[in-house]
């Protein structure tokens, strides 16, 4: 039985406006049919795209590696992956001998460093059509394969004791190529530019969470259930 009918009443009304929120956060309201979950989670990707940008530096500790040559064994998943890493390594000025689904690669290391980043950030640009039509495949394709021949390179110049090189491929990896692939479509935008949109939704959340606490306890106390000590 109630025992607080005003309690319980305000708390009918916050749960209700809470259900009545929680509708309109799930409905289309945005630009091509998103709801506000959608248009949030596009503005932190762009927000956290434009402070992913590493390829510069990335670039930078590459140029230290220029003239270093570099012979190294790479095992595709399947003779067609082969031949594609080969015309990548092919096109970064390395000979390349194919045998099915394995490549034997020598060359400028810093030349092919050079061609890896150089596609990664035309993808982190949103240019996967120039890297499409460099290659004759898709873009996002390109950099799989990227990704997975520099796997095989860094675990045969590790067994050769190149861990200086093997260590560089793995930075390329992790800051260019997956930051590029990853964040690909999304445009980029300075947290500057949407500080008010960030700061909006971090207090809503923080209001709507605390709202929904307080409808409950209202319910709860009008009814007559309450916490003792």
């Amino acid at each position: 039985m109630i025992q607080n009918k005003k309690e319980f009443g305000l708390g009918l009304v916050l749960i209700a406006v809470f259900f009545l929120v929680l509708f309109a956060i799930f409905s289309p309201l945005f630009e091509g049919g998103r709801n506000s979950l959608d248009y949030l989670d596009s503005t932190f990707n762009s927000i956290s795209k434009d402070s992913a940008y590493y390829i510069p530096a990335v670039k930078e500790k590459a140029t230290k590696h220029q003239g270093t040559e570099v012979t190294v064994s790479l095992k595709a998943t399947d003779a067609g992956q082969a031949a594609r890493i080969g015309k990548l390594l092919a096109g970064a000025g390395a000979t390349v001998a194919l045998d099915a689904a394995k490549l034997s690669v020598s060359g400028d290391f810093g030349h092919m460093l050079d061609a890896v980043l150089a596609d990664a950030d035309l993808m982190f640009k949103n240019e996967g059509a120039a890297v499409a039509a460099k290659y004759g495949f898709d873009e996002r394709r390109v950099l799989y394969d990227w990704h997975q021949a520099l796997s095989t390179m860094a675990k045969d110049l590790n067994r050769q004791g190149k861990f200086k090189e093997a260590k560089m491929l793995r930075e390329v990896q992790t800051k260019a190529i997956e930051p590029a692939y990853n964040y690909y479509g999304i445009q980029a935008v300075p947290m500057s530019n949407m500080i008010w949109i960030a700061m909006a939704a971090l207090i809503g959340y923080v209001v709507y969470t605390v709202w929904y606490g307080y409808a409950i306890l209202f319910l709860f106390e009008g009814w007559g259930i309450r916490l003792k000590h």
